[in-house]
């Protein structure tokens, strides 16, 4: 195997992907906060991009608008594999990750709201900051310290997370965009709609095209397309990437000998894990700590750090408990309470759409340098107290498979 071959086959594991992803916070962290920080500044506002489409972009823009609709692809991707074929197929199972988004989004903008409501102005207009799990990282803090964890809970935790942050994108496309353009939206459902149908048409005419045509000569250009009417219509352009992920079609067909739902992840997992969230991460992660006078004293400090902290836990723990107690939702067998916790505490994780809510939230720069210095404080937090949790659970599921019964025993009671 080439050199190169072993470094795409590494990039495919989320270990690797999460260890590069972390490691890039940490040096965007460090170097917002050196005496290089003017540096860091520059490098993230320098724009490039056609202006006459509207995409003179800065470098920060194209990796949290741009690099991530390649993430976020993958993981719509991956969400069609489970729904068609996987752990999501049963929709008892599929209802409590549901469940547990719905709560994990209400809970923490109602925590926020009681906190800051009360001291009037525009404290309380950052409501939808905690409403958001930032996916990438959740997904890198499990990887790294979830070796040994049932393989539905990153399914768990993939769903749940999809779902909060294509919530809070619809909420940032109601409540804190101001010019929504509909024809561009308007174009971009039919983009989305002639790419679906190229998937999963079965006429003649459509399985002609796809013989005949390579797929990333069909693809990619309209994605392209979808991509760039996503983003003029004032909607998040990441969920575009999600929108195309589902479309995927996951069987093979005719002549194939693996669908186009399989042969997109393998091209573009390794590019997502070793450049499109390192280089988010890089560019995002980058909070000043200076200047944050009064920042413990703010209500929106408290705001943020409660509702990402204490609401994430509360409403994803506390929905899918009622869910599975009330309706005919099942928790999968393989998982314990004590893993639907761990993963509580770890959607406390709010980086990427929680600053760009806070970004739309506040012209106050007192207000804005608290929430993102609350947003990076909880997520660090959470990072570690969900390493704790899962990391123990971890050692736990390890001791369990050592522990295998021969065939036909009993196998261990999961606590």
């Amino acid at each position: 195997m080439s050199a190169a071959s072993r470094i795409t086959a590494a990039l495919r594991l989320d270990a690797v992907s999460g260890s590069l992803l972390i490691g890039a916070a940490v040096l965007a962290l460090a170097w917002a906060n050196s005496p290089l920080a003017d540096s860091y500044e520059s490098l993230r506002s320098f724009t490039f991009g056609p202006a006459a489409l509207h995409l003179n972009l800065s470098v920060e823009t194209w990796a949290a608008d741009g690099l991530l609709a390649v993430f976020f692809f993958i993981i719509g991707n991956e969400l069609k594999q489970e729904i068609i074929h996987g752990e999501l197929r049963d929709p008892r199972r599929a209802a409590l990750p549901i469940a547990a988004a719905i709560g994990g989004v209400v809970v923490p903008a109602l925590i926020f709201l009681a906190i800051t409501a009360p001291s009037g102005g525009e404290a309380a207009g950052g409501w939808g900051i905690p409403m958001a799990t930032d996916i990438a990282f959740a997904l890198a803090v499990l990887a790294v310290v979830g070796r040994h964890l049932p393989t539905p809970l990153r399914t768990f935790l993939l769903t749940l997370a999809t779902v909060d942050d294509m919530v809070a994108v619809l909420v940032i496309a109601v409540a804190y965009t101001t010019g929504l353009n509909l024809a561009a939206l308007a174009l971009a459902a039919l983009g989305l709609a002639v790419f679906g149908y190229l998937q999963n048409g079965s006429g003649r005419t459509v399985r002609r095209v796809r013989a005949r045509v390579p797929g990333w000569l069909l693809f990619a250009p309209l994605a392209a397309v979808i991509w760039t009417l996503v983003h003029a219509s004032g909607v998040h352009a990441t969920i575009a990437g999600v929108a195309m992920g589902l479309l995927m079609r996951t069987r093979a067909q005719g002549e194939e000998s693996t669908s186009p739902s399989h042969r997109a992840e393998e091209v573009l997992r390794p590019f997502s894990a070793g450049i499109a969230l390192p280089v988010f991460a890089l560019m995002a992660a980058g909070v000043s700590l200076s200047g944050a006078h009064g920042f413990f004293s703010s209500t929106v400090t408290w705001g943020v750090l409660a509702g990402l902290l204490v609401g994430k836990f509360l409403g994803i723990f506390g929905a899918t408990w009622l869910a599975s107690r009330f309706t005919s939702a099942q928790l999968n067998p393989r998982l314990a309470w004590p893993d639907i916790a761990g993963i509580g505490i770890l959607a406390g994780i709010g980086f990427t759409v929680s600053l760009l809510i806070a970004e739309l939230s506040y012209t106050s720069d007192a207000h804005l340098t608290d929430a993102k210095g609350a947003i990076f404080l909880a997520s660090f937090a959470a990072s570690l107290l969900a390493a704790l949790v899962l990391g123990r659970r971890s050692r736990h599921y390890g001791r369990l498979t050592k522990q295998q019964p021969a065939s036909g025993e009993t196998a261990p009671e999961k606590t």
